[in-house]
C-alpha cells in the first residue's frame, strides 16, 4: 500500500493526463464512469445539482466562482480515483471544511480564474514567507470570459504543482532570500526585525513600501551614498505627487513625519540598522501589538526556508493569493493609494 507522499507524488506526474481528463468531462465526456464516485462525494451522498446539465449538454449552470472551484475538485478527485488510482481501488475524500482540501492526497486544490486570485484563509502573517504546510494544486480556468457568453462552457487552461514553500510571495521571499543569512550571522534580533517587517508590509500605505525599497540600497552591507541620495530625492518627488493627487481627489494627506523618516536615513549610521529599525517602528505603529516578532516555530522554519515562494500574497480580511507570477503573468499587487 503506497503512502500519502507516493500517492500525491503519482498525480504530480501524471498531472497533464489528468487535467485532459477533467476537461473532458467539462465538456459533458465519459461521465457515466465518473458518476458513482461524484454521487460518493456529493453533499448527502447524492449527484451535484449541476451534473445532469453537464452529463447532457456540456455545459454548467450559471455559478458563482466559489461553486465552481467544487466543481472542479469534485471531478478532479473522480478523475484521479478512476484513472489513476482503479488498481489499488483507493477512495479520496473532499474535506468541507477549513484544512487540506484533499486529505488523503495531503494536497490542497486552487481554481483561480483569469484574475489570478483567489482568498485563502489568514492564520499567521509568517505564512507569507514560509509558504503552507501541504502542496498545492493550482488549476487555471477560462470561469471569467466564459461566464460572460452562457451557457457556461468550462475549461482548465493552465496549471501548476507547488510545494508547500511555494505557496510565498515572490518577490518578498527574494529579498528575505537576499538578506537572511547575513543578517543572521551579524545579528539575530535585527534578522527577526527585517522578517517581520517583510511578513507585515502593506504596501499600500506610502512609508512602507518606501521602506521596502530602502533595503534595495544594502548589497553585502556597503553603504552608497549617491544611491542614498538619490532614494530619498526620489520619495520626496513622490511624495509631493502623491499628496496632489490627493488633494484633488479629497483624500488623507501623507503626514509629512513619514517623509521625514526617508529623510533621516540620510544622517544615519549605520544605515543597515537605521532602516530595519525604521521599519519595526512602522509594523508597531501600524499594526500595535498584533505585529509580533516570529514565534520560537516560525523562526526556526524561518531561518531554514529555502523562501522560494512563487505567486503574490497581500493581506487584507484574509490572505489574497496572486497566481499571477506562477502563470507568467507580473500585476502590480498593492498599488498606492
Amino acid at each position: 500500500m503506497k503512502n500519502t507522499d507516493q500517492l500525491r507524488e503519482q498525480v504530480r506526474m501524471n498531472l497533464d493526463s489528468l487535467i485532459q481528463a477533467v476537461n473532458q468531462s467539462l465538456q459533458g465526456k465519459g461521465l457515466n464512469k465518473l458518476e458513482p464516485v461524484l454521487k460518493r462525494i456529493g453533499r448527502g451522498g447524492v449527484l451535484p445539482h449541476w451534473f445532469d446539465t453537464l452529463k447532457m449538454n456540456g455545459t454548467l449552470p450559471n455559478l458563482d466562482g466559489k461553486t465552481i472551484g467544487s466543481v472542479v475538485e469534485m471531478l478532479l478527485v473522480a478523475v484521479i480515483e478512476t484513472r489513476l488510482f482503479a488498481q489499488e481501488k483507493i477512495i479520496l475524500r473532499i474535506n468541507p471544511a477549513r484544512g487540506v482540501d484533499l486529505p488523503d492526497l495531503n494536497l490542497g486544490v486552487k481554481s483561480p480564474s483569469e484574475n489570478y486570485c483567489t482568498s485563502e484563509p489568514f492564520f499567521s502573517a509568517y505564512e507569507r514567507l514560509l509558504g503552507c504546510e501541504h502542496d498545492v494544486l493550482v488549476l487555471l480556468t477560462d470561469y471569467q470570459q466564459k461566464k460572460k457568453n452562457p451557457p457556461l462552457k468550462l475549461q482548465l487552461t493552465d496549471w501548476s504543482y507547488l510545494h508547500g514553500s511555494e505557496l510565498a510571495d515572490k518577490n518578498l521571499c527574494a529579498l528575505a532570500l537576499k538578506h537572511r543569512d547575513r543578517l543572521i550571522q551579524h545579528n539575530e534580533s535585527w534578522a527577526k526585525k527585517f522578517l517581520k517587517f517583510l511578513a507585515y508590509i502593506n504596501q499600500s500605505d506610502w512609508l512602507g513600501k518606501r521602506l521596502l525599497k530602502a533595503f534595495s540600497l544594502l548589497d553585502n552591507s556597503q553603504e552608497n551614498s549617491d544611491r542614498l541620495n538619490a532614494f530619498i530625492k526620489a520619495a520626496e518627488l513622490d511624495f509631493q505627487k502623491q499628496n496632489v493627487a490627493r488633494t484633488k481627489k479629497t483624500k488623507p494627506l501623507i503626514p509629512d513625519e513619514d517623509l521625514e523618516v526617508i529623510r533621516s536615513l540620510s544622517k544615519a549610521s549605520p544605515l543597515e540598522l537605521a532602516i530595519i529599525d525604521a521599519a519595526d517602528n512602522w509594523v508597531v505603529a501600524t499594526f500595535l501589538e498584533v505585529g509580533r516578532l516570529p514565534n520560537t516555530n516560525e523562526w526556526e522554519q524561518l531561518k531554514k526556508s529555502p523562501l522560494n515562494g512563487k505567486i503574490g500574497v497581500s493581506p487584507a480580511l484574509q490572505w489574497r493569493y496572486n497566481f499571477g507570477p506562477l502563470f507568467k503573468f507580473e500585476s502590480n499587487e498593492e498599488e498606492e493609494e
